[in-house]
């Protein structure tokens, strides 16, 4: 079965569901260009106000297929290069995309699935999931900014007892150490994703949009530049019609239906 990226919609809530099941939902050059082609048509779409990506199955994703990779080893490095780069290319799709993406893990996220999870702005995992980065355990080390999310939000010492000994990790230390927004019961973490991202559907988009990229921006400058940066978005929000509703709407005690 040919690896492919699924979609359907839930209300405001576009779902990518990734689908390899025959290989764990590996991941490959072809879902990597459906991902950024999916969300640069949600992007303009007033009808999607957010996304979640889930796997197809027991798992997430069990990243790269090793298959594929050893069989690239006889091809020149521009290859595997280009296919990185398609990776990369989708997760900094997400992170730019100016509306909040949701990963919903079951079972393993390992290598690049793990990296995209944690690219995602919220993870809801089911407890039985299993989180590793297992480059090293293949001789490879990682791609898809994984030891970039974890060295920006962990300890050193941590982040290279993960990646240098492919230790596999619970959702509950994940947890534990604020990279998980949600634990639930296996089985129930796609519904668990569809309800908070239900809660983010009701919020301003333009709002949303503006703390996402406030929250990217803010390890990357000085608190002057995030200063001016936060004062801009803040008077263009102010100046939106939805700050009208909003306002309104909590001064009335009502609830408020913004615009997209």
């Amino acid at each position: 079965m040919t690896a492919q990226l699924k979609s359907h919609s839930v209300g405001q809530t576009l779902v990518l569901t990734l689908s390899n099941p025959e290989y764990r939902n590996a991941l490959g050059p072809e879902m990597y260009s459906a991902g950024i082609e999916a969300l640069n048509a949600a992007e303009s779409n007033p009808d999607v106000r957010s996304v979640v990506i889930t796997g197809e199955g027991a798992h997430f994703s069990a990243g790269g297929n090793l298959n594929r990779l050893l069989n690239n080893r006889l091809l020149p490095p521009e290859h595997q290069a280009q296919s990185i780069d398609g990776l990369h290319g989708w997760l900094e799709t997400i992170t730019t995309f100016p509306k909040p993406v949701l990963a919903a893990v079951e079972g393993a996220a390992a290598g690049a699935g793990f990296s995209l999870s944690l690219a995602c702005d919220f993870l809801v995992a089911a407890s039985n999931s299993v989180f590793v980065m297992a480059y090293s355990n293949v001789a490879l080390s990682p791609d898809g900014g994984g030891s970039w999310q974890l060295a920006r939000a962990l300890p050193r010492s941590l982040v290279n007892q993960w990646l240098m000994l492919g230790e596999k990790i619970s959702a509950e230390t994940l947890f534990d150490h604020g990279l998980i927004n949600q634990i639930t019961d296996p089985g129930m973490v796609l519904d668990a994703a569809l309800a908070l991202a239900e809660r983010l559907n009701q919020r301003a988009p333009n709002a949303i949009s503006s703390i996402k990229e406030l929250v990217n921006a803010a390890h990357d400058q000085s608190l002057f530049a995030h200063l001016q940066q936060e004062k801009q978005h803040f008077v263009n929000n102010l100046h939106h019609a939805n700050a009208g509703i909003g306002i309104q709407a909590f001064l009335n005690k009502d609830t408020p239906h913004y615009k997209s």
